[in-house]
């Protein structure tokens, strides 16, 4: 038997207590990380909406919803170069007055009757309707009526579609005067009212002399058709 002094015995011992302790401690601490995950910080944890994926694939690669989105709010229309789109005006829809321009054309008189084709031409960029009849006055200088509004003619109504810069025409008729017997007055100017428009396009007059009350002194207007003239 080996005699070993008291102290290094002492040692000894102090050594194996540590080395059991700390195994003891090693497993205490295996034993912790399985069964309690570690705490985390609200609002830290977890990455902000959007941002789960890479930030440089989210710009390179689209998702199927935000194609749809942009899609769906894409207006309606004709593809122009690059693929954007362009809204297109709405085919077919009536002229309003301010799309338009009014004329009187030449007198074609026949058989004691004054025949004047009123014209209204589509000044605007896009294609416009006219359908039915005008409206109109004669007015003096002053602004004010001369004689009561235009009768109709009888007519079957039409449908004019007119692109920019096209025109249609609609009779303004009356018995000459002279013949008639009618109380006249000179105009300073007629006033066009487009169908179903408020609004008046003024044309200087220079048609002479018109009927505005007396026998035969009615004046009327005929539907529109396509052109300036018969």
């Amino acid at each position: 038997m080996v005699y070993a002094p008291r102290s290094t015995r002492h040692g000894a011992l102090l050594v194996g207590t540590f080395a059991v302790l700390g195994l003891l401690t090693a497993c205490g601490s295996s034993h912790d990380v399985h069964s309690n995950p570690p705490l985390t910080s609200s609002g830290t944890a977890a990455p902000a909406t959007g941002d789960t994926q890479n930030p440089a694939s989210v710009a390179s690669t689209p998702t199927s919803a935000g194609t749809g989105a942009a899609t769906a709010s894409a207006p309606q229309g004709t593809a122009s170069r690059g693929g954007a789109t362009t809204p297109t005006a709405a085919a077919g829809s009536r002229c309003h007055t301010s799309q338009l321009s009014a004329s009187v054309g030449r007198n074609d008189p026949g058989a004691g009757q004054e025949n004047f084709p009123v014209v209204l031409t589509n000044s605007s960029g896009r294609a416009c309707t006219l359908r039915g009849y005008p409206g109109a006055a004669f007015v003096g200088a002053s602004g004010g009526q001369l004689g009561p509004d235009p009768k109709r003619e009888p007519g079957s109504s039409v449908t004019v579609t007119l692109r920019p810069g096209q025109s249609a025409w609609a009779g303004l008729t009356f018995s000459n005067p002279g013949v008639s017997g009618a109380r006249t007055a000179t105009p300073a100017a007629l006033l066009v009212t487009p169908p179903d428009e408020r609004d008046s396009l003024k044309v200087a007059w220079t048609g002479g002399a018109v009927p505005v009350s007396g026998n035969s002194s009615s004046v009327f207007l005929s539907v529109f058709a396509p052109g300036t003239a018969p």
